[in-house]
């Protein structure tokens, strides 16, 4: 029995010692690991960098605004009757002078002839209180009427002659009054429709309009621009009749995007600034051949503002902002590795931003690869593959501060 319980104690103790002898040798093995190898070292991101080399750009400003005609005329009857005929077909171009409306002229014929023979019967008294005079004249002098006799005699030729100068003038009226009953264009023009028929009876000065004729060709394009980029661009150019026929050149583009094939000039601005929009009515005039602009488009209008001839241009993914909404980009340095750069922007020049300070030509900035960028932190620069950007002088840009 003791045999027994000796051999168990010995069996026991040396299993103890071979798994202890076990797990010396798997902490010794782990403990060679940690000082021979450990984790592989952090790798160092790569990112994508433009080169800054400045391009010529030139500067455009696209407002919006509304087609205006050239000339505009709301025609009105100067006397009253009755709309005998229409003379013209509505939607119709019309030439200045052209009949329009014909007004009943019976009465107005009336008025004349009337007129006409109390100026013949003012006409034939003076004749004979002129008469009378001469021979007033020749009894005075042989002292056989008195002088009270020859001075009515003469002061009945002075009215007779008044009375004749008043006739003249209301036949005079009644002529102008006859002529007015055939309602003329008084400019050329496209005519709208008409707000009266045959049989309508019209008064003189009426509030209603008979019909509005507008002259298309030329068209006026009116732009509201703030006074702040007027005054930017009085300080480039001085005032409008000063700036060269370059600057002066504006392009329109229609509502449905697409650019009208006449190009524009700069005429006037309005000589007050609206009190509630704070902005200046700029007018430009655009040739209109085939009739393409209407009144009342929406249109909106690229006013060149000059040259830069050193822009900085960016795409717009690399330009961050903070918190505060100043924008920044990160560059790489010559020690490659990443720095924080603030900058300012002017305006957006299609899908770039065009940048006016912070950047200096030959400084790389990171296009690709910002979300691994840290600054001061090192990476492996690549530079970007260069693409033919759409020329910035017809990309019209607006203002965005």
């Amino acid at each position: 029995m003791m045999n027994r319980l000796n051999h168990t104690m010995k069996c026991t103790s040396t299993m103890a010692s071979k798994l202890f002898i076990g797990l010396l040798l798997i902490m010794a093995a782990v403990t060679g690991c940690k000082q021979n190898g450990g984790p592989p070292p952090a790798r160092v991101p790569e990112v994508t960098v433009m080169t800054v080399v400045p391009e010529v750009l030139r500067l455009n400003t696209e407002l919006p605004g509304r087609t205006t005609p050239f000339m505009i005329a709301e025609i009105r009857p100067q006397v009253s009757g009755l709309i005998q005929k229409r003379l013209f077909e509505e939607g119709a171009d019309v030439e200045a002078d052209q009949a329009l409306y014909q007004i009943d002229p019976a009465p107005f014929q009336a008025a004349l002839d009337s007129a006409e023979a109390s100026l013949a019967r003012a006409e034939a008294g003076l004749r004979s209180i002129k008469l009378r005079v001469e021979r007033y004249e020749k009894l005075l002098d042989q002292k056989a009427i008195s002088h009270q006799d020859f001075d009515d005699a003469s002061a009945s030729m002075d009215q007779a002659k008044a009375a004749i100068l008043s006739s003249k003038a209301a036949v005079k009226t009644a002529q102008i009054n006859l002529g007015y009953t055939k309602i003329t264009a008084p400019i050329s023009g496209r005519i709208g429709k008409s707000s009266v028929t045959e049989g309508a009876l019209v008064t003189a000065f009426q509030p209603l309009a008979l019909a509005t004729i507008q002259q298309l060709d030329p068209m006026y394009v009116d732009v509201p621009q703030s006074a702040t980029q007027l005054l930017e661009l009085r300080r480039k150019h001085g005032s409008l009749q000063d700036m060269d026929a370059a600057y002066r050149q504006v392009k329109l583009r229609l509502s449905d995007g697409t650019e009208y094939k006449e190009d524009g000039a700069l005429k006037f601005k309005d000589v007050s600034v609206d009190p509630t929009t704070g902005s200046v009515i700029l007018r430009s005039v655009f040739p209109n051949p085939d009739l393409m602009l209407l009144p009342g488009l929406f249109v909106r209008a690229v006013i060149a503002e000059g040259v830069d001839e050193q822009a900085i241009l960016l795409p717009q993914p690399c330009v961050r902002r903070t918190p505060k909404g100043e924008p920044f980009v990160l560059l790489v340095d010559d020690e490659n590795k990443v720095a924080q750069r603030m900058v300012t922007i002017e305006r957006a020049v299609g899908n770039r931003w065009h940048v006016t300070a912070g950047l200096a030509p030959g400084e790389k900035v990171i296009v690709e690869g910002l979300q691994s960028a840290r600054p001061g932190s090192p990476v492996t620069a690549t530079p970007i593959q260069e693409e033919q950007p759409e020329p910035p002088a017809n990309q019209p840009s607006s203002p965005n501060h």
